[in-house]
């Protein structure tokens, strides 16, 4: 037992604090234990170092870590990809001499079709330009998506690129450039996910949840074969063995402890497995939450700024002109997105609604105070499977420039379907 507790303990504190370090900043878990952790560890505790570094050696100590950290997490460098992919090809090579003699012709063939995807589509992720824009694309990716006067509002010029940034755009700070349709940097690929990759990245995320569920499923499968034919009272569940009276706790995880001591390798892989997969498992649910959704997690933080000025009740709305003639030079004038801007939100700073034309923004009628985001319409929702096939077939989904934008059976789902937060 005391093995087992070990190598259990060991691996769930690895696999709680990745998912700590990585996933406490998510808006879905801002109000939770784990966004009160994240701040523990990442602001409390580093403010509290830098507190007692500066008393008594003038902050020399948490200058250089500081400089350290920003370099990991801020620059672009393949450390954390190259842990990545240690992760998997040691953990594989700990788990195979002991399960792959004990494996069926099936578990072999699957087995080696779900070790083979995790290492081509992170091949595709990390080195597949994720939307990189230049001034040669510049023009096409300004007419990608229109500009939805919520999030993204024309005009606005990339300080350190110089060019217009187009609508869902982003400047990474680790990449150095412009990603359209940027959702946003992962430091485990080494690269921005954007328009042009984030269909492998899912997928990535798709077949490493496969790969980690089916190690752990198949460690587990061949340990409780070996257990079962040394202690045939024994039962993967405690409260079926010995014929279904039950068997003590203490006594199931000795015997689980006996099942690893030929395969002590291929149990620490199994256990890592099993509890890493939720946690990937997790993070696909939540991607794919956002294609529902129709938004990106950079868009996703944006929204969750826009709900607190609703809270607040500093948010207002109101239509677009249908006839708006667009401002050439900064708007393009057509885009292959196949509907047009319908609202346009604002946040005012005394909570006081706009004189209906005492702005220079554009829009018809009076400005209606906005309380929910499921009260907004997000431009960039066409349900979702509409959205999955922009995410997995870029460009499918746009229209010719020389068709007018009409109210198409895309556009009337759209209008029809319940509406969503945006992946809060």
């Amino acid at each position: 037992m005391g093995l087992l507790a070990t190598v259990a303990l060991v691996v769930l504190g690895i696999s709680f604090m990745t998912f700590v370090t990585f996933f406490g900043r998510l808006p879905a878990l801002r109000k939770t234990p784990i966004a009160w952790l994240h701040r523990l560890i990442w602001v409390h505790i580093p403010n509290g170092v830098l507190a007692v570094d500066q008393r008594f050696t003038s902050g020399k100590i948490t200058t250089s870590l500081s400089r350290f950290g920003n370099y990991m997490m801020y620059d672009k460098h393949p450390t954390v990809l190259i842990f990545f992919i240690l992760l998997l090809s040691v953990g594989e090579t700990l788990f195979l001499p002991t399960a792959w003699p004990q494996m069926s012709a099936f578990q072999k063939s699957t087995g080696g079709i779900a070790i083979i995807l995790p290492y081509i589509f992170l091949y595709l992720s990390a080195f597949t330009d994720p939307g990189f824009i230049s001034p040669q694309n510049h023009t096409a990716e300004m007419a990608r998506y229109p500009y939805d006067f919520s999030l993204f509002h024309p005009g606005t010029e990339c300080s350190t690129c110089r060019l217009l940034k187009p609508a869902r755009s982003k400047h990474c700070s680790v990449c150095k450039r412009c990603i359209a349709k940027c959702d946003h940097h992962c430091i485990f690929i080494n690269n921005c996910v954007g328009a042009r990759n984030q269909r492998w990245f899912i997928l990535l995320l798709l077949s490493t949840a496969v790969l980690t569920l089916y190690g752990g499923i198949l460690g587990i499968n061949l340990m409780s074969s070996k257990i079962l034919l040394r202690f045939p009272h024994w039962s993967l569940l405690p409260w079926r063995a010995n014929q279904g009276s039950g068997m003590p706790v203490k006594e199931y995880l000795i015997l689980w402890s006996w099942g690893m001591q030929n395969g002590v390798a291929m149990g620490a892989v199994t256990l890592l497995a099993l509890l890493t997969s939720p946690l990937v498992w997790g993070l696909l649910g939540y991607h794919l939450w956002l294609i529902y959704c129709g938004t990106t997690t950079n868009e996703s933080l944006k929204w969750s700024d826009w709900q607190a000025e609703m809270d607040d009740g500093f948010a207002f709305k109101r239509t677009m002109q249908g006839d708006r003639q667009k401002r050439l030079g900064i708007e393009p004038a057509w885009t292959r997105w196949p509907v047009e801007t319908e609202q346009i939100l604002v946040r005012t700073e005394d909570g006081r609604a706009p004189a209906a034309q005492g702005t220079s923004v554009p829009g018809v009628g009076e400005w209606e105070p906005v309380w929910r985001l499921k009260d907004v319409e997000n431009l960039y929702d066409l349900g979702f499977w509409d959205n999955l096939v922009d995410v997995f077939v870029p460009g499918y989904m746009y229209r010719d420039p020389l068709t007018p934008v009409v109210e198409d059976v895309r556009a009337r789902r759209r209008k029809g379907r319940k509406k969503k937060a945006r992946g809060l």
